[in-house]
């Protein structure tokens, strides 16, 4: 990315200002003495629900929360002072906690939309980001990330925690070590659509929430109760459904047991697509949708399909292994009873996902799943759902990262931002 085209969160805060009666912010230098505070310092980004779940992870280290409805911001900070007696400072504009230069990293737990935006914006102010999954909205926010940690020299960990449980991790080294021979086939089970309902008439936003700013680089529209907090999830302005929500964990545990966290599928085809039929949310209720990785692997992602469980399932020419949450299910009691030897692969071993950010903002490795694994995961999802949109398979490039051969989807890999909301 040239000097040109490259993120700038000077200028989004000089544009942006204006119309939200804020100053710009200096430019950020970034931290290289590490080490000089007691503890890590995080500051909070979105401190709703999943918001909420993270911070229970930093409480020792939390001095800020931000939030754009007051009343999670508030709520968050009371949870520091009833947990450790501490008061911590609250914002409701994420640019003012990133003026703190004693913060050391950032948490964004915000909705998809505002990922990218808040993750660079960090990156260039020297925080390190943990940053929740799914990393992205679009394919070009992704990859848009991982420059900006690179640039910045910062680490940034994808929240897709399930590579920091050892089931999942035994399941990927038998697999990557070919215990259960070739592998021809991968399902990935996601989630049904738990919708919110029919939509009530649209109405003014509550008070305690800022909505411009919730809607940020989305489009301009009404304020419903039902797009937004939990539910933005169901809507394409703000998400990708289940397929980003829980396609962002198993599609990355896939990609962790076959190898293929530097690239991608070559075509992806959504063979089966079902909408609700009243329209009460955007996204897809149930699909089924085959990933060619060109090595005769092929990856079926299905929601709502009886022959493909909740999870990741490997198959191989000498065997089955079926992991979820809590489930390690090998095909055989001999595949079950495999001890890994010193020569096979091992993959990082990491038990606590929001300790393994912590330790590697020390040690300035790489984290279990760093931004570019977050990216190539997410990709993926955001590959099945342009095929889902458009009922059509699509072909990839996964070294140029482009879709090749079709304008149209080509186009939907990229969105452009609601000004002032905007990324340079």
């Amino acid at each position: 990315m040239t000097a040109n085209h490259r993120v700038s969160r000077r200028t989004f805060l000089k544009t942006s200002s204006a119309a939200a009666g804020l100053a710009a912010a200096p430019m950020f230098i970034p931290s290289t003495a590490f080490g000089a505070n007691d503890r890590v310092l995080t500051g909070h980004i979105g401190v709703g629900g999943m918001g909420r779940g993270n911070l229970g992870k930093f409480l020792d280290n939390a001095v800020a929360v931000c939030d754009v409805d007051s009343k999670h911001a508030e709520n968050a900070a009371k949870i520091v002072l009833d947990k450790k007696d501490r008061k911590v400072d609250v914002f409701g504009d994420y640019r003012k906690l990133l003026d703190r230069k004693d913060i050391d990293a950032v948490v964004v737990s915000t909705p998809d939309h505002w990922h990218a935006i808040t993750t660079i914006h960090a990156c260039e102010a020297g925080k390190d980001v943990y940053c929740e999954k799914p990393l992205s909205l679009t394919i070009n926010e992704g990859r848009r990330m991982v420059e900006a940690a690179r640039a910045n020299k910062r680490i940034v960990q994808t929240g897709s925690m399930q590579r920091s449980s050892s089931n999942f991790r035994r399941a990927c080294e038998l697999v990557r070590n070919g215990y259960i021979g070739k592998v021809h086939t991968v399902h990935v089970g996601i989630a049904n659509a738990n919708d919110p309902g029919k939509l009530p008439p649209d109405s003014k936003a509550p008070e305690n929430l800022n909505y411009d700013f919730w809607l940020g680089p989305a489009p301009l529209r009404p304020y419903n109760e039902k797009r937004v907090h939990y539910n933005f999830r169901f809507w394409w302005d703000y998400s990708g459904g289940q397929m980003t929500n829980w396609g962002a964990h198993h599609i990355d545990i896939a990609h962790w047991g076959m190898g293929k966290d530097d690239s991608g599928p070559l075509s992806v085809h959504a063979e089966q697509v079902k909408y609700h039929p009243e329209g009460y949310h955007e996204v897809p209720e149930a699909c089924r949708i085959t990933y060619d990785y060109g090595d005769g692997v092929k990856m079926i992602v299905g929601q709502g399909q009886k022959d493909i469980k909740m999870g990741t399932r490997f198959i191989g020419d000498k065997g089955e292994i079926y992991v979820n949450r809590g489930v390690f299910q090998p095909s055989s009691e001999e595949i079950g009873a495999i001890k890994l030897k010193d020569s096979d692969i091992h993959l990082i071993d990491s038990n606590n996902h929001h300790k393994n950010f912590l330790t590697c903002m020390e040690t300035r490795e790489l984290p279990i799943c760093d931004v570019e694994i977050g990216h190539r995961t997410a990709t993926a999802c955001h590959l099945g759902n342009i095929s889902c949109r458009l009922e059509r398979k699509i072909e990839w490039d996964p070294v140029a990262e482009k879709i090749t051969g079709d304008d149209e989807a080509a186009e939907m890999t990229h969105r452009a931002h609601r000004a002032p909301y905007v990324l340079g």
